[in-house]
């Protein structure tokens, strides 16, 4: 008789903003019992199909957990390495140790288990895409709150990715103290302040 793996499927949000931090899920689910229906990449899901998947993901899995890399570790370290290092922590925090770790993309995060990487894991893997829903909600609330704390950057709306608004904002009213000054459009700004 085969042993049963248990697998956490992992994944990140944030990578590409201009402020606020990565955040990463890591999802054990119950071997052989269903997922809930409607799981997907979260980008490809509306916001009220991620609240409405977040809780049942929550309830049924045997863990979870979320880890994070602050906007100044993403400018320390570089985006790549402060969302593996984001992943690590989520594994990390899990109350219920994996066999074994799958990832979305290509880069492994060092977390001490066997670790699969699968290119477009968050839309074909269940676990991987549950993980990518409970980071994207969670870090949609935390650039939520970051609006209200840094009100008139539009991060309720954008989320902290660059977008024409955003950068819009960005000039007028200057780098805030959520913004990754590393990369180029904040950059720039910085230089640019006498």
């Amino acid at each position: 008789m085969t042993a049963i793996v248990l697998i956490a499927g992992v994944d990140e949000v944030g990578r590409g903003a201009l402020a606020g931090p990565v955040v990463t899920a890591a999802v054990v689910w119950p071997p052989g019992q269903p997922w809930p229906q409607g799981l997907a990449d979260s980008k490809a899901l509306t916001a009220r199909a991620r609240e409405r998947l977040a809780p049942a993901i929550r309830a049924g899995a045997l863990a979870w957990s979320l880890g994070r890399a602050e906007a100044g570790e993403v400018d320390a370290l570089n985006v790549l390495v402060a969302s593996l290092l984001a992943m690590s922590r989520a594994v990390a925090a899990l109350a219920v140790q994996p066999g074994e770790v799958w990832v979305d993309g290509n880069h492994a995060p060092d977390c001490g288990l066997p670790v699969r990487t699968v290119i477009g894991g968050d839309a074909s893997v269940p676990a991987i895409s549950a993980a990518s829903i409970l980071a994207k909600v969670a870090r949609d609330a935390e650039m939520e709150a970051l609006d209200q704390l840094h009100p008139g950057y539009g991060f309720a709306r954008h989320k902290g990715y660059p977008t024409p608004e955003h950068k819009s904002m960005l000039q007028s009213r200057g780098v805030s103290p959520v913004h990754r000054r590393a990369w180029a459009p904040v950059r720039q700004l910085l230089l640019e302040i006498p």
